[in-house]
């Protein structure tokens, strides 16, 4: 039987669009990338755009053309228009997968919405998932430990990976809890006489500063510190493959579902207000399920199942639509 032809609609944000591509990968099978670009109709909601590529630049919009696809993957609210305008043009023959949920208006058109338990949603199209899909694959990892086995190997074990998140649209990231964050990160990696290595993301901001602060106040000097943005190798997969155990804030569900891919200790760091209500039941989640602790100042050895949602979200594409299969 011929393969299906699946297209991946590529969100421009980043970690939206490696949900997508993370249930393509898990799906062992060919796809094609369709990056879409968003012009400034995209901040409508889905109830005024339909299904339409109103909400694309024109550029983008022309790379949709048939053959119509068998199945699109694609994530994000802003990926729902154009996914159900893909189906339009297939009469209906195009099966859609929507990561995140995609807006009351039109969400009858998905074959399946893959959805965050926490969001406490249910539905005949509805499947809940623990965190959110990501694309930290064994290829990713093999990748990651030949480019830093090296310069992990140099550093005092156990290693502590810091991964430090940010401020959000409604929580701020204060400067006096990322000082926090640092000097106790930095005294539970000298208390097990480790080391501590520290990297950011795009929201981390001036919290940086902050927790370079604290870490410098304990006087523990870090084996590795990456500022995002100020260029070289991202070690951000080598701290989900060589740490020993790691510190996240809990700003964000992607970065918690793939600090919790792997099975080593993952701590969570999120004081109170730090994040919304929402947030704070998929924290909730995590740790009924074993896969994190809250940081409390200490490190322990323990381990927990590797998390992957996408794999779960690919098991359930095949058995729904086996046909295209």
């Amino acid at each position: 039987m011929t393969a299906p032809l699946i297209w991946v609609l590529a969100d421009e944000r980043r970690g939206t669009a490696n949900q997508a591509l993370g249930v393509a990968e898990a799906l062992g099978l060919p796809y094609e990338i369709k990056d879409i670009g968003h012009s400034p109709l995209s901040r409508l909601p889905n109830a005024l755009l339909g299904a339409s590529r109103l909400g694309m630049t024109a550029q983008t919009a022309a790379r949709l053309t048939p053959p119509w696809p068998d199945l699109v993957i694609a994530a994000g609210r802003r990926a729902g228009a154009p996914a159900r305008w893909i189906k339009r043009q297939s009469r209906g023959l195009t099966k859609l997968v929507q990561i995140m949920y995609p807006g009351r208006a039109g969400a009858g058109d998905f074959d399946l919405i893959a959805i965050p338990r926490h969001d406490g949603k249910t539905g005949p199209n509805l499947l809940q998932m623990m965190g959110a899909p990501h694309g930290v694959t064994e290829a990713a990892r093999i990748t990651a430990r030949a480019d830093w086995e090296d310069r992990f190997a140099a550093f005092a074990r156990p290693v502590i990976g810091l991964v430090l998140g940010g401020a959000t649209r409604r929580r701020p990231f204060r400067i006096a809890e990322a000082h926090r964050l640092g000097a106790d990160a930095a005294r539970a990696a000298r208390s097990i006489g480790g080391s501590l290595a520290v990297t950011s993301s795009p929201r981390t901001g001036a919290a940086f500063e902050g927790v370079i602060a604290g870490i410098a106040e304990v006087g523990l000097a870090p084996a590795l510190v990456h500022r995002w943005g100020a260029g070289g190798d991202n070690p951000y997969l080598a701290f989900l493959t060589l740490a020993d155990a790691l510190i996240v804030t809990g700003d964000s569900v992607s970065m918690l579902s793939e600090a919790c891919s792997g099975t080593q200790p993952v701590y969570l760091f999120a004081p109170s207000g730090f994040v919304t209500v929402k947030h704070e039941r998929l924290h909730g989640d995590l740790i009924a399920d074993g896969y994190v602790r809250r940081f409390e100042g200490r490190i322990d050895t323990w381990t927990h199942p590797a998390l992957n949602s996408a794999r779960d979200v690919a098991a359930e594409i095949r058995r729904r639509f086996e046909s295209i299969f």
